[in-house]
């Protein structure tokens, strides 16, 4: 029955190598992926309206005629297609922006289903993209039709047929797997009934139940698969012993400041770990600023001293030359040899470094993702660390791991996940938090306006740069879009360098920028060489620049809140006052709600928690940004009850049978080894 699931789409009538290619690129490759391939929406026609009966700003479902021909016209950089459409009630237009092909499609004189958003627009009524579909003869009977996420080559019909060949393809390969006792207790459907009614509902109850029941599946599967893995390093894995007790006071009497009780209390817990034969396994959460790169030297201090070598892997090069530049001031006092390996130097170079780290020459290796080539060997490596782990795949953590038997591994992240949630996202790891800022750290004055501020904003920049200071400013989209009104990073500094700033040098970064060439932006900002710099959300784990005392966000509410604190972590890193300024012009109460909280708050968890409550639409949080496990369905704000009941679940099973041995465990131990196997264990760690 798996070898159905796992079978290619080349297997599905209908479905050839040219089609098979354009799922792919949508990430789908076997029968399985297409069923988890879940529809982003609904479409109810049930409700059919006409035009005459449309409210504006709703989506809504009309049945209506092309009168003439789909015309395409430039407007910018931009190709519209236009189309005039009406009913027995009424006329509008349908706007589609970069698709030129539905001139082809559309046909002037038929008849179809167009679902979309109405709105008035350039003095007249307009559905902006619409979904649509020939009303032919098997479409007449109303129901509820799946949305599905596009590629180009794709299209909703092609999705749909592909789905119900699929399913029909499966049927018993979706074998119940849950236990009977968690599926009444829980109230759960058959998994079967889930699939189908996910992707084709009778009814929206139907399509509830069905989206409970998977999400449930993703959250249990996650908990079941954390629980046995830190059973496992628990029981076995016997890590490398380092004896740091007492030797830790001269490195503490060189820091310009005392530990705060916070670090004094995660480095007790990192000792501890460390004078173990267990294998540390450690993840350190804290606040922007709240001083984990020490406690990382330390680690990596007490290993050197004690014989053996440390490794710390950053996610740029940047940061990484930034943490290098820490250790050579830190640890190179005391006789500990440092070196910097990246991606950058030059493969005679990389040769003499990998001599090094084999022969036992240098103590401790700061780098990139370059730790783990294949060419790294270490000759006696005692623990691991990663900051900002969640720039990292488990694979690239794990490869790193593997260069020793069983090292101590430490993981170090910023983002400020609520300890109730990391207890339950991270179950696999001991975790510590660090709650305190290091003596010298200013609160960052943070003020929220509308667009009407722009003038004095742009003067408020302009003081800030003239006193030698440097700025930053976030846009949450990377270029302009007739769809949508979001401030564009690219536009946006052209403007700034053009009309409001000629004098000064506005630089760029953005996530569609070659990796070299953001590093050489970042490099150029650190060093101060670029004194305001326009960019996405790549800055918010960027590198160290005390100099920046200005952070301005642009259409603030469409980030989450401890997005925004990321963001505004980015200054009053050094003695200067500095400033955050968030601007929206949005009027509505939740948003003033969520920027008020940031204005009166600097405590990051506190901020995450507020974020959890408020529970925002879209993923506010940067989920995606932040590691968090990629789930198909489950949003962890919206779903949080069914993350909760699946823990509970989870540890029900596990306290009943540990080894899943039982006869009604055995399909969901299968289950689980298929998950510990694959990518999406991979993504979740």
């Amino acid at each position: 029955m798996e070898e159905i699931l796992r079978q290619p789409l080349v297997a599905i009538q209908g479905i050839g190598p040219s089609r098979a290619e354009a799922f792919y690129h949508a990430g789908v490759a076997s029968i399985e992926d297409l069923l988890n391939y879940f529809p982003r929406d609904y479409e109810d026609q049930r409700n059919l309206l006409s035009i005459s009966q449309i409210t504006l700003g709703e989506d809504v479902m009309i049945r209506a005629r092309v009168l003439s021909s789909p015309q395409n016209f430039r407007k910018g950089r931009y190709t519209v297609c236009k189309a005039r459409i009406a009913d027995e009630t009424g006329a509008l237009s349908a706007v589609w922006f970069n698709q030129p092909f539905i001139a082809k499609n559309l046909k002037a004189g038929e008849t179809y289903y167009f679902y979309g958003k109405v709105e008035r627009k350039y003095n007249q009524i307009q559905m902006s993209s619409p979904q649509y579909r020939l009303a032919d003869q098997q479409s007449e009977t109303p129901s509820i039709e799946p949305i599905y996420p596009l590629t180009t080559a794709l299209t909703q019909k092609m999705i749909r047929g592909a789905v119900k060949e699929a399913l029909l393809m499966a049927g018993d390969a979706l074998e119940e797997y849950l236990p009977s006792a968690i599926l009444q207790r829980y109230h759960l459907a058959q998994l079967g009934f889930a699939y189908a009614k996910i992707h084709f509902p009778d009814t929206f109850e139907a399509a509830g139940l069905a989206r409970r029941r998977l999400i449930f599946d993703e959250f249990f599967i996650q908990q079941m698969a954390l629980r046995q893995i830190k059973k496992l390093l628990d029981d076995e894995t016997k890590g490398q012993i380092i004896d740091s007790e007492g030797k830790d006071a001269e490195f503490l009497a060189q820091l310009r400041f005392p530990l705060t009780n916070a670090q004094k209390r995660v480095w007790s817990e990192i000792q501890e770990d460390l004078c173990s034969p267990r294998a540390m396994n450690r993840l350190i959460q804290g606040d922007v600023g709240s001083g984990k790169t020490v406690v990382a030297m330390l680690g990596l201090y007490a290993a050197a001293k004690d014989g053996y070598q440390g490794a710390m892997m950053a996610p740029t090069e940047v940061l990484a030359r930034q943490h290098f530049a820490e250790a050579i001031r830190l640890l190179e006092p005391f006789g500990i040899r440092v070196c910097l390996l990246s991606g950058s130097l030059t493969a005679k170079t990389k040769r003499q470094v990998y001599g090094q780290i084999q022969t036992h020459e240098v103590d401790v290796v700061i780098g990139t993702h370059a730790l783990i080539q294949e060419g790294v060997q270490f000759a006696r490596l005692g623990i691991v660390i990663t900051d900002e782990q969640h720039r990292f795949g488990v694979r690239q953590r794990v490869a790193l791991a593997d260069k020793s038997a069983a090292p101590n591994v430490l993981v170090m992240t910023a983002t400020p996940i609520p300890r109730t949630l990391a207890m339950i996202l991270y179950g696999d790891m001991d975790i510590s938090i660090l709650d305190e800022m290091p003596p010298g750290r200013s609160p960052v004055k943070t003020f929220c306006v509308d667009h009407t501020y722009d003038e004095r904003v742009y003067s408020f920049v302009r003081r800030e740069v003239t006193a030698g200071r440097q700025v930053y400013i976030i846009c949450p989209a990377v270029e302009e879009s007739e769809e949508s009104e979001l401030k564009s990073a690219v536009e946006y500094q052209s403007f700034l360098q053009d009309v409001v700033f000629p004098d000064l040098k506005v630089g760029l970064l953005h996530g569609k920028m070659r990796p070299e060439q953001k590093d050489e932006v970042m490099e150029a900002f650190a060093s101060g060489d670029i004194p305001i710099l326009v960019s996405t959300t790549v800055v918010e784990v960027g590198v160290n620049v005390p100099n920046a005392t200005l952070m301005i966000v642009e259409n603030a509410e469409r980030f989450g809140l401890a997005q925004l604190h990321q963001l505004r972590g980015r200054v009053g890193r050094g003695q200067h006052e500095s400033y955050c300024v968030l601007k929206t012009d949005s009027k509505q109460a939740n948003v003033r709600k969520r920027m008020k909280i940031l204005v009166d708050s600097q405590d990051g968890f506190y901020i995450a928690e507020e974020d959890l409550r408020l529970r925002g639409t879209g993923d506010v949080f940067g989920l995606r940004q932040h590691g968090l496990p990629d789930f198909k369905l489950a949003d962890l704000y919206k779903d949080l009850d069914i993350l909760k009941i699946a823990q509970q679940a989870a540890e029900e099973v596990l306290t009943a049978d540990p080894l899943l041995s039982r006869p009604e465990n055995l399909r969901l131990k299968q289950k689980i080894e298929q998950f510990v196997d694959g990518d999406v264990l991979k993504n979740s760690l």
